[in-house]
């Protein structure tokens, strides 16, 4: 059985794999929660951390000295050619997800919408190589975005049931803005990625991607796990080729 730990901005999500199949997954609130949640860690007989967040040491060393775990970052052995430039910045989230989605479509040209904390857009070719993507602000970060960067505009709630264009007062014109705008967005991204790739496959995941999947009009898979699912897939190819 694989622990598989991802740590995000706003989250940390851990599940447990026996080989490619996801058994069970939960969400903490820390990383030390994990760390008492012994009986879950336990079922384990090694362990991969994928993290976007500094300073983790301390949590890594302590797993690891309960389960052989590995730290998945830049020098970490992967079935992918990473051409990114600045291969040691590269947010493991952003590969993780680019692999998971190989493993699906192997030899094809793929774009991994992650929508979380941030959009990230990650793209693999039909060589499988990794070339990198895109970064923008997530939803939850443009409705704070407009109240702190102004004087008078509130920090307005998500509600996805919102599904108006025009506003008709400023709570429902933040709303149309941010999901209207973030899925325009989205939409025209992959259309431009379309345009230069012929026969992209567009995988979404992330924590809007339930939301978002229900109202673009490209074509989509959605992988909830996809974060997850390639880090396990990190951590065997890892078991396979020592």
């Amino acid at each position: 059985m694989n622990l598989i730990i991802d740590i995000g901005n706003t989250r940390v999500k851990a599940a447990l794999f026996n080989g490619a199949t996801l058994v069970e997954s939960k969400v903490y609130g820390t990383v030390n929660a994990i760390l008492l949640d012994t009986a879950f860690i336990s079922s384990a007989k090694k362990a991969i951390i994928g993290t976007v967040v500094k300073e983790q040491e301390d949590f890594c060393s302590a797993l690891n000295a309960i389960i052989p775990t590995i730290i998945f970052n830049s020098e970490t052995k992967i079935p992918l050619t990473n051409l990114y430039q600045s291969a040691s910045t590269l947010g493991s989230d952003r590969l993780a997800a680019s692999i998971g989605a190989y493993y699906l479509y192997p030899n094809a040209n793929v774009l991994v919408i992650d929508a979380g904390t941030c959009i990230k857009y990650n793209f693999t070719n039909s060589k499988n190589e990794y070339l990198g993507g895109g970064i923008s602000p997530g939803i939850q970060m443009k409705f704070k975005a407009l109240q702190t960067f102004t004087s008078k505009l509130p920090l307005v709630e998500v509600d996805f049931s919102y599904n108006e264009l025009i506003g008709n007062n400023t709570q429902n014109s933040i709303l149309s803005g941010v999901l209207n705008g973030t899925i325009a967005e989205i939409d025209g991204v992959i259309d431009y990625y379309k345009l230069k790739f012929t026969d992209t496959i567009c995988v979404l995941t992330g924590g809007d991607s339930e939301y978002l999947a229900k109202r673009l009009k490209n074509s989509i898979f959605a992988h909830q796990n996809l974060v997850l699912k390639g880090l396990n897939d990190i951590l065997n190819f890892n078991s396979e080729h020592k």
